[in-house]
């Protein structure tokens, strides 16, 4: 889902207007439904009040009373206006529709009378006084209404974003020093702006409702998107009732030691978990034992070792002939830096034509070695590539202060030269693609960092790309989508009409995207259920079904979040 300046997203609508013949009053009211729906999702609550300003985003916030009139006991209207005539021309079309009678504040005087205080004690409270096109600073009555609600006790839902907030901003909205609503959550329309990404605006839920926009012809001069259940719609469609398992493809997992055979457990449970159809993992003989018996659908091959238990360079021909008939490979996990192992690395992965997940040792493999990972030419195959910080550091040689101050650049220089789509693991982890889209991802936290997280997350990528293996799938049998269906026209559409190559990099890139988001959501899941110091890689296993269901939800309701 692309993130998109203000102006951009009116563009968006005004062409929805003029062209698909939406009025902008349908609009609205989709936009109220959406508010309500998100609330009740979340929130719990028997009465309510909506503070209207008087442009298009208090008409949603009128909107959106109508239909929580349907679900709550008390709804009240507040509107920072004297009459209709001083509203926008859609938001006084919204107030004459409305059936609550609606209290107009047109001064500081009326903010503070009993009537207006005793609104504002409702259990939910829908702020919609300033939207996306305000620039701060609040003033006047505006202002005197934000310290209101942040000074009443009930549960705050912000719509499209907090009042005295700079939609275009990438600052954290708390070192601002402008007054803004502060709120409990945020669903925002048609697309995320910079400030929903980078502002850090709530610990809360923030989502995206496309209220039937499709802005695929935009500009998008922030040349970024954001990872939400919407790609992982794209990547992971309902299964066929006549599916077998070799659609869903074999991943090839290369990876384990002597010592380490939980690493190619882990990579090859979650190929499966994830739902690859058939899983090979390769590993040392002397550990063969031990993964198979961790989990029974797993098939495994033996390889030849060192004397130090890990792969050995007499393995290579073994290896290059597992490769036939895989989709996917995984090579990295658990093989330690043992000199003769990561000589075996670089060569396989040179000789390696099947899409090709490198994470942890693989990665390490590399280092000093790093031209070899240069794109050869224009057609290579497809590479990802899964660094935390410190090996994305050891692998282009800079210091890991150095990487961790630009991030999102480095991201972006290393999947340029490599021809390669980089996961720069970490606190929002960045997917900087082969296609030269970058993708945020806002899912995950701090109990991903334990050991197995990144072997777990390895082998969710071979699987989303399994489920897209061969060639390149027509675009609505790829997503499962239908003729209408706007993830295929919007979110898809103007990648395809370019070159074929540059689309199958594309898809590639949104599994990648879809796997990482899935991968952090679960972990969101899990430390809710358990606790940020318990959560076990296992755990995200355990729970993934869990992940699935919450974005097969999303794509339902047609929210879809950045994180909750």
């Amino acid at each position: 889902m692309r993130i998109l300046t203000y102006a951009e997203v009116h563009q968006a609508e005004g062409e929805a207007t003029s062209r698909a013949g939406m009025s902008a009053l349908i609009l609205m009211q989709r936009a109220g439904y959406a508010v309500a729906q998100f609330c009740l999702s979340h929130f719990k609550f028997n009465s309510v009040c909506v503070v209207c300003g008087r442009d298009n985003n208090g008409g949603d916030g009128m909107a959106a009373a109508e239909s929580l009139r349907e679900i709550a006991a008390k709804v009240s209207v507040l509107i920072l206006a004297k009459e209709a005539s001083e509203l926008s021309e859609e938001a006084a079309a919204m107030s004459s529709r409305l059936t609550v009678n609606p209290i107009w504040v047109s001064n500081e005087t009326v903010l503070e009378s009993h009537e207006v205080r005793d609104a504002l004690r409702a259990d939910l409270i829908v702020d919609a006084i300033a939207g996306a096109d305000f620039r701060p600073p609040l003033d006047g009555l505006a202002k005197k209404a934000v310290e209101a609600i942040n000074d009443a006790f009930g549960t705050i839902v912000s719509v499209d974003v907090p009042s005295g907030v700079d939609a275009d901003s990438r600052a954290l909205a708390h070192e601002s020093g402008h007054d803004a609503v502060f709120a409990h959550g945020i669903i925002t329309f048609i697309a995320p702006k910079p400030v929903h990404v980078f502002g850090e605006l709530t610990s809360g839920p923030v989502a995206v409702s496309e209220i039937g926009v499709q802005p695929a012809l935009v500009p998008n001069i922030t040349g970024l998107g954001v990872v939400t259940g919407q790609e992982v719609g794209i990547t992971f469609p309902p299964r066929s009732s006549h599916a077998h398992e070799v659609q869903f493809g074999h991943v090839l997992v290369i990876a384990g030691s002597l010592g380490k055979a939980g690493a190619a457990c882990l990579a090859g449970m979650a190929a499966l978990r994830t739902g690859a159809g058939l899983v090979t993992v390769a590993c040392p003989k002397s550990i063969q034992t031990t993964v198979a018996g961790f989990l029974p659908e797993l098939m495994t091959e033996g390889l030849k070792e060192t004397e130090e238990g890990t792969i050995s360079m007499e393995a290579s021909d073994q290896l290059e002939s597992l490769l036939l008939g895989k989709d996917v490979v995984v090579l990295g996990p658990g093989l330690s830096r043992n000199a003769e192992t990561t000589t075996m690395v670089r060569r396989l992965a040179a000789r390696c034509r099947q899409p090709l997940v490198l994470d942890a040792d693989g990665l390490n493999a590399f280092e000093g070695h790093y031209d070899e990972l240069k794109r050869r030419g224009e057609v290579t195959p497809f590479r990802i590539l899964t660094p935390s910080p410190g090996e994305a550091a050891r692998l282009i040689g800079v210091s890991t202060n150095d990487l961790q101050s630009d991030r999102l650049e480095v991201a972006r220089r290393i999947a340029n030269e490599t021809g390669s789509c980089v996961v720069l693991k970490g606190w929002r982890t960045i997917i900087a693609g082969a296609c030269g889209e970058t993708w945020l991802n806002l899912t995950g936290n701090a109990a991903l960092a334990k050991a197995g997280s990144g072997e777990v997350l390895c082998g969710m990528i071979g699987a989303a790309l399994a489920r897209h293996s061969g060639s390149l799938l027509p675009v609505r049998e790829a997503t499962g989508a239908s003729e209408s269906d706007s993830l295929v026209d919007g979110v898809l559409a103007q990648h395809l009409q370019r070159n074929a190559g540059r689309a199958s990099a594309f898809l590639k890139d949104i599994n990648v995207a879809a796997a990482v988001h899935l991968h952090g959501l679960v972990a969101d899941l899990v430390r809710d259920i358990l606790h940020e110091n318990t959560v076990l890689a296992t755990d995200l296993l355990e729970n993934l079904s869990e992940a699935f269901r919450d974005c097969d939800l999303q794509r339902d309701r047609g929210l879809f979040y950045l994180h909750k």
